[in-house]
């Protein structure tokens, strides 16, 4: 039978937003039952929900081989809630004790409709847990049910090379879910039935995302990389999901991609390269400088920065350091010297930005910054795109008082790197204009990306997943974020 706004006869449903109900209406189906008609039997696969509409419907459970009377559900009441996540068995038999109409959701058909509108699954999520919950079951007791017993791990943002890398040291009996899209509050149902999320940079577990993780019982987020600024950990702590990560994957990666950007702009090897291409072999605006004898400030000298300083004075460089936590050890071992922030800055030819990104060094290069550098400096950037005010370093590239810049991570890059928009406009302004300098190179967050950062990462999650399942406490765990 045809029915007009079908979804406003599940009363569960009836707080959706009118937008998202429109994608559920052609979904609903209203079935008119017979007296003693069957609608399911216990133990058949339970692959759709309901809802009564009209009338009175009997639940039975078999017991010693017998179907025993255990309740009614009349108008408004549901059940096969938890079949629009997973499918498992029917706990009952339901049968229409007379007259009855129901109206009924398919799990293929709402797969569907949540994979063309994602906000239709947290719209979902966060009704049917408020269902759950007042009866007194969470959504991740629920989700206990599902029938794979093994080791569920969501991995979000998962490209090619981390599903080869993880593939290659994960142990068989896991079940390793790769999730193209990145985590956030639209996705992050998508990681129902699963302990264990696994994410990159660009993800976000914000407040809100982690109340969705851990309603869909997530314990545990572990974190592909170093950096933990995109996790709200006050949040996770409250929720009760740990949160690790790999502090370190490769130093020679990223230190010898800084290099390769410091070169690249100093001998102007892009603009040769396109030059040459084209059929223009003149020399003319190619000049570079030797690196030898000048002076290079690292900005943050942990285990990246290390290595860079070494590499650096390999070329023949003075080196200046500042770090929050200087190592006297490091100082007197390589003659490297630490100076503040300021000072380094001052000093420098070539700055090269390593520091983490946190409160005290958001837009640590900024207008200020920038005029007490040396005029003409070469800025690189492998860190996090958070530390440079980036309006200023514009100003900066076009006044000549930062002479170019080697940039492999942007403060606005979440949802442009990574991804393929060649066949796009690029809609951040900032970002374009960046591209739009020829002083300017520009990577997409590749400083890691070599074969053997991959496998150290891998290796690293696999790790630190094993000692969460081995049931250490949190304060045991190696890599746990605090």
């Amino acid at each position: 039978m045809i029915e007009q706004n079908p979804t406003q006869r599940l009363p569960i449903l009836r707080d959706l937003e009118p937008e998202l109900v429109e994608h559920l209406d052609p979904l609903v189906r209203i079935v008119d039952l017979e007296p003693e008609q069957v609608l399911f039997v216990e133990e058949d696969d339970a692959d759709f929900m309901f809802a009564v509409v009209s009338g009175r419907l009997n639940v039975f459970r078999r017991s010693e081989g017998k179907d025993v009377y255990v309740r009614d559900l009349t108008f408004g009441e549901a059940g096969g809630i938890t079949s629009l996540f997973l499918t498992q068995p029917r706990s009952a038999t339901v049968v229409a004790a007379e007259p009855s109409q129901v109206a009924v959701l398919n799990k293929e058909d709402l797969d569907k409709a949540m994979e063309r509108e994602p906000a239709l699954t947290r719209a979902l999520l966060r009704i049917l847990s408020k269902q759950v919950r007042s009866g007194g079951k969470s959504m991740a007791h629920l989700l206990k049910g599902r029938q794979d017993d093994r080791v569920q791990v969501a991995v979000f943002d998962a490209k090619s090379y981390d599903q080869v890398a993880l593939s290659e040291v994960a142990p068989e009996e896991w079940n390793m879910h790769y999730i193209d899209p990145r985590l956030n509050r639209e996705t992050a149902t998508l990681a129902a039935g699963c302990k264990i999320v696994c994410i990159f940079v660009n993800d976000v577990a914000d407040r809100e995302t982690l109340e969705i993780l851990a309603d869909v019982g997530v314990e545990l987020i572990a974190l592909r990389c170093s950096g933990f600024n995109n996790v709200d950990l006050d949040a996770a702590e409250r929720l009760g999901i740990s949160v690790v990560r790999v502090p370190g994957y490769s130093p020679y990666a990223v230190a010898e991609h800084a290099i390769a950007l410091l070169l690249a702009l100093n001998r102007k090897v892009h603009r040769a390269y396109q030059r040459v291409r084209e059929g223009n072999f003149t020399l003319a605006g190619l000049e570079g400088f030797d690196l030898h004898g000048r002076t290079a400030a690292v900005i943050g000298v942990g285990g990246i920065g290390k290595v860079l300083v070494r590499n650096l004075q390999g070329f023949g460089m003075k080196v200046v350091g500042w770090d929050a936590y200087p190592s006297k050890e490091f100082s007197e071992e390589t003659g490297m010297e630490y100076v503040s922030f300021e000072e380094a800055i001052k000093q420098a030819d070539v700055i090269s930005l390593h520091a983490p990104l946190v409160k005290e060094t958001y837009h640590l290069i900024n207008e200020v910054s920038i005029n007490s550098m040396k005029d003409g400096a070469i800025l690189i950037n492998t860190s996090r795109g958070g530390l440079i005010d980036h309006d200023a370093l514009i100003k900066a590239l076009k006044s000549g008082k930062i002479s170019a810049a080697g940039l492999d991570v942007y403060e606005e890059e979440a949802g442009i790197f990574f991804e393929d928009l060649s066949a796009k406009v690029i809609t951040d302004d900032v970002l374009a204009r960046l591209l739009s300098l020829t002083n300017v190179i520009i990577t997409s967050h590749q400083a890691y990306l070599t074969t053997d950062a991959l496998n150290n990462i891998a290796t690293a999650t696999v790790s630190n997943i094993k000692e969460f399942l081995d049931g250490k406490r949190k304060d045991q765990l190696t890599n746990r974020v605090v």
